[in-house]
């Protein structure tokens, strides 16, 4: 292995390491949250105002304003380095002033957006509160994705993926300090003192802040250093207009997705389902977090170099490639939140959620599998095309997919029970990613050609009968935990504790006899 790819290596598995620990942690942050606030009025108002920042922040850090700042940033620094570091400066003076600006309105809007929303006047009264101080956390994400933009030209990759981590230890403190703040026994809006709103709205801002700070830290370390550069100069103007351009996309992009979000909590609020929803999808994100994320690390840098080469078998192989790894990696975890979902958050979510409350979560999350390996391809397709420059193509394949989104809640909304609605919410998710992942390919195809997508089904269909025969296991362990155990917690922790000593191992022998290839080489994969 040659001096680059050891260090590309190492730097593939730093970022993989602290994207597990983000991961962990941040699940650890969700469950600690979940068990002092429950999922009933409080649990629902604190989610719902931390909805908006939280959106923002899986944008940016999904990868939408860092993969149109790179290749501008990438453009700035091959034209030299004066080009590159007054082109930087500037384009950090800019997110500064238009975060700065976008916040103030945001805040000053808080009591409009909550009451667009929320119904009840108690829950009203502390959703706004909350929102007050939550808002404010728009302008440190906009700060932390640019300077995570710039740290990443600057081949500088494991310091921003530690900043999350950073975040949710600030965030477990403040739960510790929340729990310690003297308060009622029963949480209710109308009940909830002052310090426990200021702690908890407070210590959850100062955790974005305290990433931002991370980031910038980390900037300085390389040498950077900050200029308030407002007039244009000349040599620097085309890289700007290329940003502003694809800016635009941006905006766009975000503005449709924030009328999904707002339809989708305006039917959570209305259900008493905001945390229901809120936790079923944070599940559903942690296996692509630590499974989809970590391949796309190791494959993103050839997929893009294909594309700024302009090689197109180059990148029609490692399309496929990187969709027949998530296929690989994501059906079994589908099935196995399918099958056991309900089990899962009966034990991980404790404290003021009930059984059954925590079953409920379960039970959204077990209705959304299905759209796990759909939204792998989503996230793989937009990177492409990010890999491009190209926004406008994601732009409206996102408006596709919020306008699904869109359709399913009215229908859900309008036919279903209200003991249904809720459950249902995810599942208008999941489809929108099935949209989403088809109208992308299409895309692709047109651009591209042929895909070669077949393999990738034949991959899915492989991994499905491996995960099916897993999942007979499954069954069978939950059959005999609830005959076994009366206790729903310790029938469901037994049922989890059967599955993981023998479902992987079985998973494993049954991709070997089916033939998945990928199984075998993914050990290779990962080490380059």
């Amino acid at each position: 292995m040659g001096v680059s790819q050891s260090t590309f290596a190492r730097a593939t598995g730093a970022v993989a390491v602290a994207t597990a620990a983000s991961r962990a942690t941040g699940l650890v942050r969700t469950l600690a949250l979940a068990a002092v606030l429950g999922t009933a009025a409080v649990g629902d108002a604190y989610n719902g105002a931390n909805s908006m920042p939280n959106m923002v922040y899986e944008l940016l850090l999904g990868g939408v304003m860092s993969s149109v700042f790179v290749p501008a940033l990438a453009r700035a620094r091959l034209r030299g380095r004066t080009c590159s570091r007054v082109f930087t400066q500037r384009l950090l003076l800019a997110t500064v002033l238009a975060a700065a600006a976008v916040t103030t309105l945001a805040v000053a809007c808080a009591p409009i957006l909550v009451t667009a929303l929320v119904s009840d006047a108690e829950q009203s009264q502390l959703a706004t509160v909350l929102a007050y101080l939550l808002l404010p956390e728009i302008f440190f994400y906009a700060i932390a994705a640019t300077v995570t933009a710039v740290l990443n030209v600057r081949d500088s990759y494991a310091p921003a993926a530690w900043a999350p981590v950073v975040n949710n230890l600030v965030v477990l403190a403040t739960v510790g300090v929340f729990a310690a703040v003297p308060g009622p026994v029963t949480l209710l809006p109308s009940t909830m003192t002052t310090a426990q709103v200021l702690v908890l709205g407070g210590g959850t801002t100062t955790g974005i802040v305290v990433q931002a700070i991370w980031t910038v830290a980390a900037l300085r370390r390389t040498g950077f250093r900050w200029s308030w550069r407002v007039r244009p100069v000349p040599y620097t103007w085309r890289p700007v207009r290329v940003g502003v351009t694809l800016l635009g996309w941006v905006l766009l992009y975000v503005a449709i997705s924030q009328v999904g979000v707002a339809v989708v909590l305006k039917a959570a609020f209305s259900h008493g389902g905001v945390s229901t929803y809120t936790y079923a999808d944070l599940l559903f994100q942690v296996p692509y977090g630590i499974l989809g994320v970590s391949l796309l690390t190791v494959l993103m840098p050839r997929i893009s170099h294909a594309v700024a080469v302009g090689d197109r078998d180059g990148l029609v192989a490692d399309m496929g490639r990187a969709a027949r790894y998530s296929v690989v990696a994501l059906v079994p975890a589908a099935v196995a939140m399918a099958l056991l979902g309900p089990m899962l958050t009966t034990v991980l979510f404790v404290g003021r959620i009930d059984v059954d409350a925590a079953r409920l979560i379960g039970v959204a999350l077990a209705l959304s599998a299905f759209g796990l390996p759909p939204f792998a391809l989503v996230m793989l397709q937009m990177r492409v095309f990010y890999a491009g420059s190209d926004m406008r193509t994601p732009t409206l394949i996102n408006a596709g997919m919020v306008a699904t989104k869109i359709a399913v809640v009215a229908l859900v909304v309008t036919t279903l029970p209200d003991s249904s609605i809720v459950v249902m919410l995810p599942v208008a998710s999941s489809l929108s990613y099935l949209v989403g992942a088809i109208g992308g390919h299409l895309a692709l195809r047109r651009r591209y050609g042929l895909l070669g997508f077949h393999n990738v089904l034949g991959n899915f269909s492989r991994a499905l009968w491996a995960s099916i025969v897993t999942g007979a296991i499954c069954v069978v362990a939950v059959g005999l935990s609830h005959h076994l155990l009366a206790n729903p917690r310790q029938a469901a922790a037994a049922t989890l504790a059967a599955v993981a000593v023998l479902g992987v191992p079985t998973f494993l022998l049954a991709a070997q006899k089916i033939g998945i290839p990928e199984i075998r080489n993914a050990r290779a994969l990962l080490i380059g």
